[in-house]
């Protein structure tokens, strides 16, 4: 499972950097969001890769479910795929996009991969064991080393959406006393909270299951948890929501062990 997110993220990195070289044309689908050729090339290539050697398992991935294509998940063990998360960040020629690979088993994100190839680096979890590793110029795997989520201290960090910030993102920092927050796209700020860099990230803005669960996986790998504003586990698999759609996550807050120490919950 890990070598095969490895190299189906490693091939859309290396598809999405050849269009980055090059500047992207960029579309706008039905929910105003963009796309360009990279996410579609990206997605084409993971889809083929988990097709080729996981046929049983069904693939939930953003631009097929924007082309209403949308899998049977009843039997509760199922891929998210975000081929390129942090569009905007990869348009507007920021570094922090992300190619984003999870496998959800009982609603819950259980391994997965995330890979930003313009910094060279990425995180990969399997069951309890989170990864940092270096890609190197041709696109393999470099370095590794394991990562974990830091304790508990005086003074708490944040990070939040670089695109997205919210007042209640404002206060949610004001009420708990956090004076440093760095702004970041996409879902680095998962692996942030998961490398020990930061210790909460609260969101209070739309995000979509294939925005977060790869992130996610490698924060509960290490160590932390991912909970809804009632304090449950993030689920995965949401559908037939009657006030959003498919797919759509609630507001949460993504913490390290220490956070939710220092909360109780």
């Amino acid at each position: 499972m890990k070598d095969v997110m490895e190299t189906a993220a490693l091939a859309a990195a290396r598809a999405i950097m050849a269009v980055h070289s090059t500047g992207p044309e960029v579309q706008v689908k039905p929910d105003s969001s963009p796309v360009t050729e990279a996410d579609e090339e990206a997605e084409r290539l993971i889809l083929a890769a988990l097709a080729a050697h996981f046929p049983d398992i069904p693939v939930v991935a953003e631009e097929a479910v924007a082309a209403g294509h949308v899998p049977d998940i009843s039997g509760g063990l199922f891929f998210l795929v975000d081929p390129l998360d942090g569009t905007k960040e990869f348009i507007a020629g920021r570094g922090e996009f992300t190619v984003n690979i999870a496998l959800i088993r009982d609603r819950a994100p259980v391994a997965g991969i995330v890979l930003a190839p313009a910094l060279g680096s990425g995180f990969v979890a399997v069951g309890k064991r989170a990864e940092r590793f270096s890609m190197t110029e041709d696109f393999a795997i470099g370095e590794r080393r394991a990562i974990g989520c830091r304790g508990c201290g005086p003074a708490p960090t944040a990070v939040a959406s670089r695109s997205h910030d919210t007042p209640e993102t404002a206060r949610f920092l004001d009420d708990n006393g956090i004076g440093a927050c760095t702004a970041i796209g996409s879902s680095l700020k998962f692996c942030l909270v998961a490398e020990g860099l930061a210790d909460v990230y609260p969101r209070f803005s739309r995000t979509m299951e294939w925005d977060t669960a790869a992130g996610d996986a490698v924060l509960r790998a290490a160590g932390g948890r991912t909970s809804t504003l009632d304090g449950a586990p993030l689920a995965y698999g949401k559908r037939n929501q009657p006030h959003d759609a498919d797919f759509a996550n609630p507001n949460f807050i993504a913490a390290g062990a220490g956070w939710n120490a220092r909360t109780g919950r």
